[in-house]
């Protein structure tokens, strides 16, 4: 493991306990999400500039906002690496406003599609992209009716702000979840993995690439076929890497991650912490493709695809602890 690479992993730990000190009363998960995304951005995480966005947040949106629920960290988070927190902030209220006019169902799923939408998109193109959203989500619906739900919004989202085309697109993820359903348990993770696919404009051997990498992993005893690691597999099948080397990456990052304050096994399961060393590895190639040392990969997709991810699965996380909570 090189030098650069050790400090991101540490710089990732230090901002965890950073964001877990400021915030103690939020969701862990959430917490490490937000420590990751300025992790990625290889900055310390400024706790001060999350309290003002969230303060943002507050005195633009109602008590009962769901820009106020689970998700309102990650939001503040966002908008303190944006650089004019505002504006985005109002656009991100307009764009969950046509989210909402296009029957997309209010949710802490939705706030964060709004918030990719605005942030990657332009304001005369935002009701284009919801359009298209809805038609991806509508057809995945119409595939799976009982596996669609909210937690596909992000990815809806995603893939409206993309290129690729509706009818296209949505046939190449129906041709994915048909091959690899039958090898995975989850149905749910299984049509995420194939969103993951769709984005990263696959190759043709994207099936057989997933499977190569769950049974390097698994010869390791790396489980990333599980539910909530699925889409990491989709990720990882992305990076111009080898399945030899992309399984000691993830394993060396495992393993020093272990030892830092706040990682130990007492305090992340193991399937958060592999989810979170294989988004590390991810931000390394981007590294990588930015320094010139690697030319085939799209470094903004990839960056957007596994923070896309880390959300939704963050969100699910909280919504679910949420849940629990009010009903104990």
């Amino acid at each position: 493991m090189n030098e650069q690479y050790a400090a991101r992993i540490e710089l990732f730990a230090e901002n965890a306990q950073r964001i877990k000190k400021a915030f103690p009363w939020q969701n862990v998960m959430v917490n490490r999400l937000a420590a990751l995304l300025y992790t990625a951005e290889n900055k310390i995480a400024d706790e001060e500039a999350i309290r003002a966005s969230r303060e943002l947040i507050k005195e633009n949106t109602g008590i009962f906002s769901l820009f106020r629920g689970n998700s309102v960290v990650i939001i503040a988070t966002l908008l303190s690496l944006s650089a004019d927190k505002e504006t985005q902030l109002a656009n991100t209220l307009i764009v969950y406003d046509i989210l909402k006019d296009t029957k997309f169902r209010a949710s802490d799923y939705l706030v964060v599609a709004a918030y990719q939408i605005a942030a990657h998109s332009t304001t005369d193109r935002y009701q284009l992209t919801v359009e298209r959203a809805k038609m991806f989500y509508d057809s995945m619906k119409a595939n799976h009716r009982f596996l669609t739900g909210h937690d596909d919004y992000i990815f809806s989202a995603m893939l409206g702000l993309s290129d690729i085309d509706v009818e296209s697109g949505s046939d190449r993820m129906e041709q994915l979840y048909t091959a690899l359903k039958p090898e995975f348990m989850s149905g749910n993770s299984v049509q995420a993995l194939t969103q993951v696919l769709v984005l990263g404009d696959e190759a043709p051997e994207a099936v057989s690439r997933v499977l190569a990498l769950r049974d390097v992993f698994r010869t390791q005893g790396i489980r990333l076929d599980k539910e909530y690691t699925l889409t990491s597999l989709g990720v990882l099948s992305l990076l111009p890497s080898n399945k030899e080397n992309m399984v000691t990456e993830v394993s060396e990052t495992y393993e020093l991650l272990r030892t830092k304050k706040g990682f130990g096994n007492w305090s992340i399961t193991k399937q958060e912490l592999l989810l979170l060393s294989t988004a590390l590895v991810a931000f390394k190639y981007v590294d990588d493709v930015r320094n010139g040392i690697l030319t085939t990969m799209l470094s903004t997709s990839i960056t957007n695809i596994v923070i896309a991810q880390q959300t939704a699965i963050a969100v699910a996380t909280a919504a679910s602890a949420t849940a629990a909570s009010s009903s104990s």
